[in-house]
């Protein structure tokens, strides 16, 4: 996400490293190679060229302390003009009536029926509430399927008019549905169109006129750039939507949409979808997406992460068998699930600080941990549970039952062993111990 961006920004403050003091001129060709890193990254000129004349402008009237370079000045005030144009701060969906209703939109093709199954997922898991998915694209061949496996695997119902072809009438009654059985939110998937026309305009004014929505979201492909701003411009004049979910975001290297949707509708982008899973929906914090543009990493999101997965009864487990010295194999596949869990593992290595240049050009595939897991599998009960009984001859049939080579099971069981001397270290407190042992030659 954002990778040409940030490379570029990053090329652009390296011409004022280094230099003692900011002057008009050394300002004026670093926001120069800024402008064309914003228009190469599909902002439109008149928000880039705004953009880098206010960076200029703060630039100019601050006076540097010694304490900070040029260049870290820069970058502060990049970041703040940053935060600021994406919208400073995030703004949360209105789900405070009973029933909460919210209107999905966008165009066909935008993954409106895909995130409108993962904001249910999202608000059931998170917010407690008990969401119904309420299926109006009664035009694309298999809308209503799709939804309806979505659905299952959420476990989410969904309300259905079988060979009704009245949108207004569904929503409607899956309201009525609603407030009769107790579901607190309505999330209603409309139907899209190839291209932006009156008809479906028209029909998407008329559900909302219908069902009074709390809450439109507007759900657009962050991956079409500009024409994903220009719609959603044409949309926000129709319906006066409320928020925008940008999808497709780990496939944008360029960001422009994320970027200018709010300078031009003047509407937040409320989440942002990253992945295929259900689980893949973030809600969308300027400032930590700021962060990363400028290479600085997301480690709040990492973190919010790792404790939406954080299970305290298995924790409570993992801790004393730490204090036995019990770590098995078991619980090395048992915290490898966790991590999975967590999303795209390239996306998550570049959240920490430093990582995402280091990682730029590698091949982080999700299913690098499937041999590990291979390996684990093919022990025997026993072995996982008992892992230094693992001589030659067992390292060389797990080899052979996990369809892997021989020395693959040795650095595993070698990986393994330093984990576990690191964690007991951890679980004793002996801190100095365990810094002396990350800085040995030849751990890394």
């Amino acid at each position: 996400m954002f990778e040409s961006l940030t490379d570029r920004l990053e090329r652009a403050f390296k011409i004022i490293k280094g230099q003692g003091y900011i002057t008009e001129i050394n300002v004026a060709e670093t926001m120069k190679e800024v402008r064309k890193a914003l228009l190469d990254a599909d902002v439109s000129y008149k928000i880039a060229k705004d953009f880098t004349d206010t960076v200029k402008q703060k630039a100019l009237g601050m006076n540097v302390l010694k304490a900070v370079s040029p260049s870290q000045l820069m970058v502060k005030i990049t970041y703040d003009e940053l935060v600021s144009l994406m919208g400073r701060d995030a703004i949360d969906i209105n789900i405070k009536s009973d029933p909460s209703i919210i209107l999905m939109a966008g165009l066909q093709g935008s993954g409106k029926t895909t995130h409108a199954a993962k904001l249910a997922n999202m608000l059931k898991k998170k917010r407690n509430k008990k969401p119904l998915l309420v299926a109006c694209d009664v035009y694309r061949p298999a809308a209503i399927d799709q939804l309806k496996v979505l659905g299952e695997q959420i476990d989410v119902p969904v309300y259905t008019e079988e060979g009704s072809k009245k949108p207004v009438e569904i929503a409607k009654n899956a309201v009525k549905y609603a407030k009769e059985y107790g579901y607190n939110v309505v999330l209603i998937d409309t139907a899209g169109r190839l291209a932006v026309d009156q008809e479906m305009m028209d029909e998407i004014g008329n559900i909302k006129d219908a069902v009074n929505p709390h809450e439109i979201l507007f759900v657009v492909d962050a991956m079409t750039g500009q024409d994903a701003v220009n719609t959603a411009k044409a949309f926000n004049d129709k319906l006066n939507f409320d928020g925008v979910i940008l999808t497709k975001m780990d496939g944008d290297t360029r960001g422009g949409a994320a970027l200018t949707i709010k300078a031009v509708v003047n509407k937040p982008i409320k989440f942002i979808g990253q992945g295929e899973k259900m689980e893949a929906l973030d809600v969308f914090h300027p400032d930590r997406l700021a962060e990363r543009i400028l290479g600085m990493g997301d480690i709040r999101s990492f973190v919010e992460k790792a404790q939406m997965q954080y299970d305290e009864e298995e924790a409570a487990k993992l801790q004393k068998k730490l204090a036995k010295n019990q770590f098995d194999f078991n619980d090395f596949l048992t915290q490898i699930a966790q991590i999975k869990k967590m999303g795209n593992i390239k996306d998550l290595m570049s959240m920490i600080p430093g990582m995402g240049k280091a990682i730029k050009d590698m091949d982080i595939d999700d299913n690098a941990f499937k041999s590990v897991e291979a390996i684990i599998l093919s022990m025997t009960p026993y072995e996982r549970e008992h892992p230094d009984i693992l001589n030659g001859s067992r390292r060389k049939r797990i080899a052979m039952g996990s369809g892997t080579d021989i020395s693959e099971v040795n650095r595993l069981v070698k990986q393994f062993d330093e984990t576990r001397k690191v964690m007991k270290m951890v679980n004793n407190g002996k801190a100095k111990n365990l810094m002396r042992a990350l800085n040995t030659p030849g751990r890394r």
